[in-house]
């Protein structure tokens, strides 16, 4: 594997999930693999789960790991070709990213969504960069667009909880006071589309996502018709994507927050989330403190999937 940005990245589902079971079976038996190997994780944005699980994962593998906070720990990027660089950016990543790439054998690229130029955004400018100048496999801790391997972690923490062979899964849209990118509902739309589930999405009317991720997959704005009879749902905000509000908030109905009274619409339905989360905004305290909660065994799970993804990586060098 060179590259993994998306679900087509990984290959069959249920060759990728038995790969998943055999890393959190034996999770140190491939360290021959990575010894002497070093992983280089680029973070353009925060992160506590991503830098965690990959890091840990990596070292499951025996990898050395380095890891630069773009924004705190080195001179600031130039991303776009003929600007004039007179202003607060130092450094343009053409440059930083040979250099960058000189110093490891595998790359882990963090970089939200600005929400300012969708075309920007949708082309994913940034990581792509990272996949033609670096000449090393590279994979997305999230992109503008997708967050594939939450989106692998999620598949996996279904399959692991899921008591019917085709469960309803419900990704639900929730108020937050903030703008944020779409590419965490993006990227679990695009994967539970790869799957045989009943998968819904449900949001208010104008927060339709793209076509590329939602093709084919039942859109349902009743939210009651939505959360009946579901296995699991799956809660999470994200901002306008269509023009000419995007990246906006224009919604903040607070109506959408998961709560008892709408899970005890499904069957008996577990709640899932990415994290972080606000409470009371996304979701209430009773339901993410409940049994049926699996926030954080689906937050355990990414050590699993980036495991997956580094080791498939590690075997193409």
């Amino acid at each position: 594997m060179k590259k993994f940005t998306c679900v087509q990245d990984i290959g069959p589902l249920d060759i990728a999930l038995a790969k998943a079971a055999e890393v959190k079976a034996n999770p140190f038996s491939d360290q021959i693999l990575g010894k002497n190997k070093t992983l280089l994780m680029i973070f353009f944005n925060s992160s506590l789960r991503t830098r965690l699980s990959t890091h840990k994962a990596a070292l499951n593998l025996g990898m050395n790991v380095i890891v630069l906070d773009i924004n705190q720990g080195a001179w600031k990027l130039e991303t776009e070709r003929g600007v004039i660089m007179d202003g607060d950016k130092s450094e343009h990543i053409l440059e930083a990213i040979p250099v960058m790439a000189s110093y490891c054998d595998i790359i882990g690229v963090r970089s939200f969504a600005r929400l300012e130029d969708k075309a920007f955004d949708y082309n994913e400018t940034i990581l792509n960069q990272f996949i033609e100048y670096s000449g090393k496999p590279v994979f997305s801790m999230e992109a503008a667009t997708r967050h594939p391997l939450q989106s692998f972690a999620d598949l996996i923490t279904i399959e692991e909880y899921k008591k019917v062979e085709r469960p309803k899964v419900v990704l639900t849209w929730a108020p937050h006071p903030k703008a944020l990118p779409q590419a965490v509902p993006n990227s679990f739309a695009e994967w539970m589309r790869e799957t045989d589930y009943e998968f819904v999405i449900t949001h208010p009317e104008g927060y339709e996502l793209s076509e590329e991720f939602t093709k084919g997959v039942k859109i349902e704005y009743d939210i009651e018709a939505a959360y009946k009879d579901a296995d699991f749902i799956y809660a999470k905000n994200w901002s306008k994507f269509n023009d000419p509000d995007y990246g906006k908030v224009v919604n903040i109905d607070r109506s959408w927050m998961v709560d008892e009274t709408k899970m005890q619409l499904t069957r008996n339905a577990k709640f899932m989330h990415c994290l972080p989360v606000r409470r009371n905004m996304i979701v209430s305290d009773d339901v993410i403190e409940s049994k049926d909660s699996i926030v954080i065994p689906e937050a355990a799970n990414r050590v699993v999937s980036a495991q997956v993804v580094i080791r498939e990586m590690l075997k193409s060098l």
